[in-house]
């Protein structure tokens, strides 16, 4: 017989991760129909359409060989970033916090790079559009050969990813640093306790700025107008996701709704101080949180004109200035 010590917690995690798998399949439909299409004054598609029929339906679509120098790496990344905001929300639950090493800011921000870097890899291992070979011939004036390959246009995909690693990212991580200054502790458990006593560090001056920094961040990880860094439609629509078919884009359909609702969970737990708990009633208020997040992003991405990077470099400027002053503030 399995004592009840140990089955608690493991039951805790697995009903609360079905949970968040199911209400992250029901997000991106929530955002094309209540959100996209009533601003747009159209029906939409249906709720469950975007986030669990289309993934269904690309199960059982025929699967393409991609064009790809590492193609086996290349059809796996989808599956690392799925795995990788799989552990993230893992260790927000408050049933893990007895593994401190993984479940602490530092952990997050590790998983979350490691995701970016997916990005990345997503761009440079594409050597194809629709899986044919489209290189841009290089037409330098002196170039040996006028006619050989140059680049391919997934690289540019690859390059934008590259400036969110460097730059782009910069708002969310500062943020992050805010709880951690007020607590003085990276561990989420220390997190979560100070506010369970001093109330949540939102209702303070830094926690105030610090939200306005994190959702900046939230929107350029999510790769929304404004900040729509990879997929830009000036060359590739769907960025480094081109050329994924079949189940290898139903993973990336499954992964965008579960790294909406883990963003949003990342935010419950360091500036609210409420871990997504299935047994306790808290978790509509997580739940609340992770449609009022896409709700709130969507309507900004509607209204809003598709920066450049004249526009984008500043913008991330001033709202890491903004997050150093949060931090700061911390501080006092």
């Amino acid at each position: 017989m399995i004592s009840t010590e140990i089955l608690y917690p493991i039951s805790a995690v697995i009903a609360t991760l079905i949970i968040a798998f199911i209400v992250g399949s029901i997000i991106p439909g929530f955002e094309r129909k209540y959100v996209h299409a009533r601003i747009q004054q159209r029906i939409g598609p249906s709720v469950i359409s975007p986030g669990i029929m289309a993934p269904i339906k690309f199960l059982f679509k025929e699967n393409i060989k991609p064009n790809s120098t590492v193609p086996g790496l290349y059809k796996t990344l989808p599956i690392i970033c799925f795995i990788v905001i799989f552990l993230i929300l893992l260790f927000l639950i408050p049933q893990t916090y007895t593994i401190t090493a993984l479940a602490s800011v530092i952990a997050i921000i590790g998983f979350l790079k490691v995701e970016e870097i997916c990005y990345v890899l997503m761009g440079a291992l594409s050597k194809s559009i629709m899986s044919l070979p489209m290189p841009f011939p290089d037409l330098v004036k002196g170039g040996l050969h006028l006619d050989s390959q140059r680049s391919y246009i997934e690289d540019i995909s690859s390059k934008r990813a590259f400036r969110l690693i460097s730059f782009g990212s910069f708002p969310l991580y500062l943020s992050l640093f805010v709880p951690v200054s007020i607590v003085g502790s990276v561990y989420l458990k220390d997190i979560v306790n100070y506010q369970a006593i001093h109330g949540p560090i939102l209702f303070t001056t830094a926690g105030i700025l610090g939200f306005i920094v994190f959702f900046v961040g939230y929107m350029i990880l999510m790769n929304e107008y404004p900040f729509a860094i990879l997929k830009a439609k000036a060359d590739v629509i769907e960025g480094p996701y081109m050329e994924y078919a079949s189940k290898y884009r139903a993973i990336v359909y499954f992964t965008r709704g579960f790294l909406i609702f883990t963003m949003s969970m990342i935010f419950s737990v360091l500036f609210i101080g409420l871990p997504p708990d299935v047994y306790s009633w808290k978790i509509l208020i997580n739940i609340a949180i992770a449609f009022i997040f896409p709700l709130i992003m969507g309507i900004i991405s509607a209204f809003s004109p598709v920066f450049t990077n004249k526009q984008l470099y500043p913008t991330v400027i001033g709202t890491s200035l903004l997050g150093v002053l949060a931090i700061i503030l911390s501080l006092l």
